[in-house]
C-alpha cells in the first residue's frame, strides 16, 4: 500500500543505500592518492590536490606485496575449494540420502553456526602446534612447531563451513527425487549422480557460496595474525596492511594504508564483476528455495 501511494520512496531508499555504500569506497580510493598532510585535515577535502602514485610505491617498498599476495591467494584458494567441495557433498548427503542419524547430523551442523569462529582459534592453534610428524614434531606431537610453520595452517580451521553445508542442503532438497532415481536406474552411482546431475543444477548457489567464502577468507585477519606470529613467512595481505600503520612518516600513514587497502580489494572486486550474474541469480534462487 505504501509503495503504491509513494512509489518514489523505494527509489529514495535504494539511492540512499547506494550512496552509503559507494561513498566510503570512493573516499578510500581518493585518500590513497593524497599527499603528505592532506589526510585528516579540517575542513575535510574529498579530492586530493594532485593524484600522486607515491603512496602505492611506498606500500610496495614497505611490504613484500608479491609474497603477501601469494600467501593470501594460496590460503583463499584452499579454503574456497574445500568449502565448495565439502558443502556440496555434505549437502547432497543430508538432502538426498537416507541413513541413520541424518537429522541429528544436520542439527549438529546447524549448531556450529551458533558459535563465532574465533572461539576455537586457540584450540585450533594448539592442535596445529602438536601435529604429529610435522614441523619437527615426533610421533606424539612434541619437539617442534607442528603445522604452524606451513602455509596450510592459514586454511586448516576454515576447510569446512557449516553455513555452506546448510545452504547447499536447503537448495538440493528442492531437486526432484525422480530425476535422481532415473539416473540410479540407468546405473549411475551416487558420485555420478552428484557430479552429473546435482552439481550443474546448483551452479548459481555454488558461485554465491564461493564468492562469500572467498571474501571471508581473503579478509581473514585474526587467525592470519596468530599464525604469522609463529611464522612471519606466511603473513597475508590483511596482516601486512595493518603493519603499514607503523610507517615512519605520520603525515602519510593513512594514505599509504588506503593504498594498501585498494590493492587488496582489487582481486575481490574483479572476481565479483566477473561472476555477478551468477551471484545475483544464486541469491535469488537460494531465497526462493
Amino acid at each position: 500500500m505504501i509503495r503504491r501511494r509513494f512509489p518514489w520512496l523505494s527509489y529514495l531508499v535504494v539511492v540512499t543505500g547506494a550512496v552509503l555504500t559507494v561513498v566510503p569506497f570512493l573516499d578510500m580510493v581518493m585518500t590513497s592518492f593524497k599527499g603528505p598532510g592532506e589526510s585528516g585535515t579540517l575542513p575535510y577535502r574529498f579530492l586530493p590536490e594532485a593524484f600522486d602514485l607515491s603512496n602505492y610505491r611506498a606500500a610496495f617498498d614497505q611490504l613484500d606485496l608479491p609474497v603477501l599476495f601469494r600467501n593470501s591467494v594460496i590460503a583463499t584458494a584452499l579454503i574456497t575449494g574445500s568449502v565448495l567441495l565439502t558443502s556440496s557433498l555434505a549437502g547432497y548427503a543430508l538432502a538426498k540420502l537416507r541413513f541413520p542419524g541424518r537429522d541429528f547430523i544436520f542439527r549438529l551442523v546447524l549448531s556450529t553456526m551458533m558459535f563465532p569462529p574465533f572461539l576455537f582459534f586457540i584450540p585450533h592453534f594448539l592442535i596445529l602446534v602438536h601435529w604429529p610428524l610435522a614441523g619437527g614434531n615426533d610421533l606424539f606431537g612434541r619437539g617442534g612447531a607442528g603445522l604452524t610453520v606451513s602455509i596450510a595452517a592459514l586454511a586448516m580451521p576454515f576447510l569446512v563451513n557449516g553455513f555452506g553445508i546448510f545452504l547447499m542442503r536447503q537448495f538440493m532438497v528442492s531437486i526432484p527425487d525422480e530425476v535422481l532415481e532415473a539416473a540410479r536406474i540407468d546405473g549411475a552411482g551416487e558420485f555420478a549422480v552428484w557430479w552429473r546431475i546435482v552439481v550443474p543444477q546448483t551452479k548459481p548457489v555454488l558461485v554465491t557460496l564461493g564468492l562469500l567464502t572467498f571474501v571471508d577468507a581473503w579478509n581473514e585477519y585474526i587467525w592470519a595474525l596468530l599464525v604469522s606470529t609463529a611464522n612471519p613467512d606466511v603473513m597475508t595481505l590483511p596482516v601486512g596492511i595493518q603493519l603499514l600503520q607503523d610507517y615512519v612518516d605520520p603525515t602519510r600513514t593513512m594514505p599509504i594504508v588506503m593504498a594498501g587497502l585498494v590493492l587488496s580489494i582489487l582481486p575481490v572486486l574483479i572476481l565479483f564483476l566477473l561472476l555477478q550474474k551468477y551471484y545475483i541469480r544464486g541469491v535469488m534462487l537460494s531465497g526462493l528455495k
